[in-house]
């Protein structure tokens, strides 16, 4: 028996089914699942072509959520991360200097530097 052993220890993911995190395999058993119940339920409404179509484009946000990895973040916190930087802390920085050590000899002494 052969075990694998990750260089960085971070890096290590336990698997539970088929190879599946626990996060992949519930978000696959629920993304077949929105696929099986909009196939089932719009199937006679719309036509089961059109329908297969329609649960695919359902499912696959939800699948998509348990495999979506970019620089260690899960799709939520890549999410959060996008909002916080482009919409709620969007706009221009701008960096001023202050020398602590100047005003506080400028102010302690009276000494006039300008």
């Amino acid at each position: 028996m052969e075990i694998k052993i990750p260089k960085e220890v971070r890096q290590h993911k336990e698997t539970i089914f088929f190879g599946l995190s626990a996060r992949q395999f519930l978000c696959a058993f629920f993304a077949v699942g929105i696929a099986v119940g909009v196939y089932l339920g719009l199937g006679t409404v719309i036509g089961k072509q059109t329908a297969s179509w329609v649960c695919i484009l359902a499912a696959a946000p939800v699948a998509i959520m348990g495999f979506f990895n970019y620089n260690g973040m899960t799709l939520e916190q890549f999410l959060w991360a996008f909002l916080r930087s482009e919409l709620l802390c969007a706009g221009n920085r701008v960096f001023r200097a202050e020398n602590i050590y100047y005003n506080a000899l400028g102010r302690k002494e009276g000494i006039d530097f300008d």
